[in-house]
Formats: structure tokens, sequence, C-alpha cells
């Protein structure tokens, strides 16, 4: 399963998560890729690709990205909180750990009927 995580206008967002991923003990096993669009920013951070390959990556994922999100200056959330597999796309900013690793399981069997999900 790859799912992107996009910057939302906030590209130091994804730097300091894919930092976060990388220093992570359960998560810096993950494949993050760096997605980037050419055009007059060639060479920007558009958005992380990960690959999530079991449900412990995807438990590995949500931990990590929630415990970025809470590390993060107070806890505010901005930028790279977009997530998206396939046609679908969700606001993941305000989901804990168990939310997003459950969402994340969803999508993968392709249950995205659900309101949290925008297609």
């Amino acid at each position: 399963m790859r799912v992107r995580i996009e910057s939302d206008g906030e590209k130091l967002a994804l730097t300091e998560l894919q930092d976060w991923l990388a220093r992570d003990p359960r998560a810096r096993a993950l494949s993050v890729a760096t997605v980037s669009t050419p055009g007059p920013t060639m060479g920007a951070l558009d958005a992380l690709e990960i690959v999530l390959g079991s449900a412990g990556d995807i438990a590995n994922f949500a931990v990590g990205y929630a415990g970025w999100r809470l590390a993060r200056a107070g806890g505010r959330v901005r930028g790279a909180r977009t997530l998206t597999f396939g046609s679908s796309t969700v606001d993941v900013s305000g989901l804990d750990p168990e939310q997003l690793a459950d969402l994340l399981r969803r999508l993968e069997a392709g249950d995205s009927n659900d309101d949290d999900v925008q297609s």
C-alpha cells in the first residue's frame, strides 16, 4: 500500500515529518520517498510517499505520525496533514494513532465509504 502525505503549502512540515519518521524507532524501517513536482519551484518537496507493507507498518506509521504532530510547536497542526491513497483524500490532522491506523486498514481493504474520506 502506498500513501502520500502532501505539503498543504507547508513544505518544511514534510521535511520535519521525514526526519521524525527516520528517527522514530518503529517507523524508521518504513520506505519514505520524497515527491517533487517540476516547475517554477523545481526540486521543491511536494509530498512524501510512504510504503506500508503490513499491519505493523500501518501501526508504526500511525504512531510515528501522531507523535510528530504532538511534538510540533504547541500541538498546532500545519502542513503535512493531507493523506492520499488512490483517489481518496483525507485530512488526518485530527486523528489519533488508532483512528489513523483504522482508516489506513479500511482504505487498503477498499472500504472508503466513510465520512472521514473524500474522493
